[in-house]
């Protein structure tokens, strides 16, 4: 088992974790609620910018102030960048 830093002291461990996504859609902001009704939410941010959402394998989703790229750095997952339509200069 591997510990993986989230930010401002919290770990989580990394055979737990099933999946990294950003904060932003509604879909996920739909999901962060749903487990605040059900009281399987841990936030993690410090009082930040969420940036990243934690889903584990136990129901519980993290909300961290740190970005999924970081996230999957710190797990040593190598993150390839790419840019979506009208993310481009």
């Amino acid at each position: 088992m591997k510990l993986i830093n989230i930010g401002f002291g919290s770990l989580i461990s990394d055979e737990r974790l099933l999946a990294i996504v950003s904060a932003d859609s509604a879909p996920i902001k739909r999901m962060i609620q749903d487990a605040r009704e059900r009281g399987m939410l841990v936030d993690a941010t410090y009082g930040r910018k969420t940036k990243s959402v934690l889903l584990m394998d136990s129901d519980h989703v993290i909300l961290a102030a740190i970005t999924p790229e970081t996230v999957a750095e710190r797990m040593g997952i190598a993150v390839e960048r790419y840019e979506e339509e009208g993310e481009r200069e």
